[in-house]
């Protein structure tokens, strides 16, 4: 079953660039996507056994990021065929082979047991999501492009290093396969440990976007469209956690939790405190989304560092900020379609005008800054509470000092957009308001609101046991 989930996105992705027309080609999209959709619903029922020697195989962590992935691909695969037909006279060849490579991909890392092979799927979530930010072929989005490939790049070979650090480690193990190290985590050299930990934190890091490793994702996130906005903020940011989580479980089992937990807390504060401040008088709306996905990467860090109940805050953290973060990405590509801007200033009168798109901006808005019942508040809670109850007052009273400068900050830029007028009065209406575009963010503006009101059983069981294997 673990070959049909990855290789159905392979051969769709494929077909993608040989099929003659648009419609096939997003007919293609959305069969891909329930099926993966349909796969991974069906692993909660009966997860797949390990397969090669145990490189591929699917844990509770695993599960969670996949059906993360899965849940918002399905979301993109309905969206994407009203965004791409309204770029007139756009083919969707090449974007819709990519977004089907990159499902494969961000798939493979979720399933990756081996460090190894682990590093090889997150360097072709690079490869693939890089064509996607240069859509719309603009020099700032060339730019952007090459920004991401370069740092992205660094920052994956600095995450190599860690793996052959780790390997060093091993030596006595002789795999990296992540069950035999954590069996035998006793014999690993501590040095060589810490040395691969530290390019770890540092490699996967700078695919996260933590401070300071960020500096791409303003760049990325402003130019990458909403579908692919989407995807890179819940989907890719995911998996680069993944590589957190699998790091903390070596580290869990070697007893050194202690000397990884305060390089998180510092990353974490660290991302949240720069991106609550560069919020403030953000002109353009997307590269404000990019600052807020940079806080939320530092949320989850900051979780996993502060243990117990911290582990289970980060893990629905990692769900929550996934589908919150999918629904304003969503929004955000309507914005621009039907203003033809991304900047704050041109985007105004929105419930006047396009009153689907401007509740469901409202409600993005509430999600993302965690304003209860939206789910994002209960984590971000419980992450509260970890520092509380780790006597860290200094930590959480900074913690809500800069979620509350980014509440301040996305809501003068948010009610204004929503309520607001251009400055010479008028709203100039490009295009009209389509269900197509606008079902999706509705699935995923009402999954978030779910997860707030109910954590279905099957969830809350796989995080529970997602935190007992750190610890908690």
């Amino acid at each position: 079953m673990i070959f049909l989930v990855l290789g159905l996105p392979l051969a769709g992705g494929v077909l993608e660039l040989i099929l003659p027309k648009n419609g096939l080609r997003n007919c293609m999209l959305f069969s891909v996507a329930l099926t993966h959709l349909g796969c991974m619903a069906s692993f909660w029922l009966n997860p797949p056994a390990a397969a090669i020697n145990g490189f591929l195989g699917l844990d509770s962590f695993g599960i969670i990021i996949l059906s993360i992935v899965s849940v918002l691909f399905f979301a993109v695969s309905i969206y994407t065929p009203g965004y791409v037909g309204n770029e007139k006279g756009r083919s969707n060849r090449v974007f819709t082979a990519c977004l089907l490579l990159l499902l494969f991909s961000m798939t493979l890392v979720t399933v990756s047991q081996h460090l190894g092979l682990f590093w090889v799927a997150m360097e072709a979530t690079t490869l693939m999501s890089a064509p996607l930010i240069y859509f719309h072929h603009r020099p700032q989005a060339l730019e952007a492009t090459w920004k991401y490939l370069v740092i992205g790049s660094v920052g994956i070979a600095l995450a190599l290093l860690g793996t052959f650090f780790l390997a060093i480690s091993a030596l006595q193990i002789k795999s990296l396969v992540l069950g035999d190290v954590l069996g035998q985590a006793a014999s690993l050299s501590i040095p060589w440990l810490k040395l691969g930990v530290i390019f770890f934190v540092v490699g996967y890091g700078t695919k996260m976007g933590l401070v300071p490793m960020h500096s791409w994702k303003p760049d990325a996130y402003g130019e990458a469209p909403g579908p692919v906005g989407a995807l890179l903020a819940g989907g890719v940011t995911n998996c680069a956690f993944l590589a957190f989580l699998r790091i903390s479980q070596i580290c869990h089992a070697a007893d050194q939790t202690e000397f990884l937990r305060p390089i998180l807390l510092a990353l974490g504060i660290a991302s949240i405190a720069l991106a609550s401040f560069f919020m403030i008088g953000q002109v353009d709306f997307n590269r404000l989304l990019a600052y807020s996905s940079i806080e939320h990467m530092g949320i989850l860090v900051l979780g996993l560092g502060l243990g117990g109940l911290g582990l289970y805050g980060s893990m629905l953290h990692a769900v929550n900020n996934a589908f919150s973060k999918g629904l304003i990405f969503l929004v955000s590509g309507n914005l621009y379609q039907q203003y033809q801007s991304k900047r704050i200033r041109d985007i105004q009168g929105v419930l006047r005008v396009f009153p689907w798109t401007g509740g469901l901006l409202l409600a993005a808005f509430l999600a993302v800054t965690g304003i209860p019942p939206f789910g994002t508040f209960f984590s971000e809670f419980m992450i509260l509470s970890a520092a509380l109850a780790n006597r860290q007052y200094t930590l959480a009273f900074f913690y809500l000092l800069f979620l509350s400068i980014v509440f301040i900050a996305m809501a003068s830029v948010v009610l204004k957009m929503a309520r607001g007028l251009p400055e010479n009065g008028e709203v100039n209406r490009i295009q009209k308001e389509s269900w197509i575009t606008t079902i999706p963010p509705l699935f995923l503006a009402g999954i978030t609101l779910l997860l707030g009101l109910y954590v279905p059983s099957f969830l809350n069981h796989a995080l529970e046991k997602s935190s007992a294997l750190l610890g908690s």
